[in-house]
C-alpha cells in the first residue's frame, strides 16, 4: 500500500482524483507507511482538514515511480497520472494529536505498516 494525504476540499470522487500537484508538478505525491508521519509533520503540522487515502498501487492505471526528487536519500512513491478510485482502498480523516503533531498513536487506527 501507498498513502496520499489529501486536502478534504480537493477530494473529488467518484471516478478519479486529480489534485493540484498533478497539474503543477506532473505527479501526485505519496508516501510509504514508514514515511507517512514524517511527511505529515513536515508539511501539514496542525492541519485538521486532511484525508488519508490508502492506495493499492497494483490497481492504478497510472505508473508509480519511486524517486528521490528532493535529494533526501529517501525514495518516495509518485503517481504519474490520476488516481482511479478502484485503486483506493480507504479514505479516512487524518487528524493530529492535541499538540498539532501527527503520531502513530493518533493515526494508528488508519495506517497499517506493510
Amino acid at each position: 500500500m501507498i498513502f496520499h494525504l489529501a486536502d478534504r476540499a480537493e477530494w473529488e470522487p467518484p471516478d478519479t482524483y486529480r489534485p493540484t500537484s498533478l497539474s503543477a508538478e506532473g505527479f501526485i505525491h505519496c508516501s510509504t507507511a514508514p514515511q507517512l508521519i514524517e511527511v505529515a509533520n513536515s508539511l501539514y503540522e496542525g492541519r485538521t482538514d486532511l484525508l488519508l487515502v490508502t492506495i493499492e498501487p497494483d490497481l492504478l492505471k497510472a505508473p508509480v515511480v519511486f524517486e528521490d526528487c528532493y535529494e533526501t536519500g529517501q525514495r518516495f512513491p509518485h503517481i504519474y497520472g490520476q488516481i482511479d478510485t478502484e485503486a483506493v482502498v480507504s479514505v479516512e480523516p487524518f487528524q493530529p494529536d492535541a499538540t498539532g503533531r501527527f503520531t502513530w498513536e493518533a493515526s494508528a487506527q488508519n495506517v497499517k505498516s506493510d
